[in-house]
């Protein structure tokens, strides 16, 4: 049942009010298009895993070296291979209604790393007490 314009305008507004107090949270709540063909490749990599655990086995139950260390290279595909495919992808960073996308230039310098922080704190907190 699809809304009505009044209500399609008041979400709308919610929204805006929603990303205009806390971006971060918003831009966290829009969830990314599922991966086409993520679960096929979610159950293969568990088969795939389960195969790697039932070489492993067998090749420590009859002592044969190669066929173990293959099924622990298999098992360790299969867990990578779901690990990826069930990981979260983040969505692309959409600009706000009313508001424009910000610039890569922009983007690189808010998400600055712990060190670049405290060395930021360590010149301001010099250059204040040289003065």
């Amino acid at each position: 049942m699809p809304l009505s314009e009044h209500e399609q305008r008041l979400l709308e507004q919610m929204e805006r009010a929603l990303y205009a107090e806390d971006p971060k949270f918003a831009s966290s709540l829009r969830s990314a298009a599922p991966r086409p063909g993520g679960r096929r490749r979610a159950i293969i990599g568990v088969l795939t895993a389960l195969v790697g655990v039932g070489l492993l086995v067998t090749g420590a139950a009859t002592s044969l070296v190669v066929v173990g260390v293959l099924g622990f290279v298999v098992m360790l595909g299969g867990t990578f291979l779901v690990v990826i495919t069930l990981r979260p992808q983040p969505a692309a960073p959409a600009a706000a209604p009313g508001r424009p996308a910000a610039s890569p230039k922009a983007a690189k310098a808010s998400k600055s790393g712990f060190m670049d922080r405290v060395e930021e704190r360590f010149r301001k907190r010099r250059e204040g007490d040289g003065a």
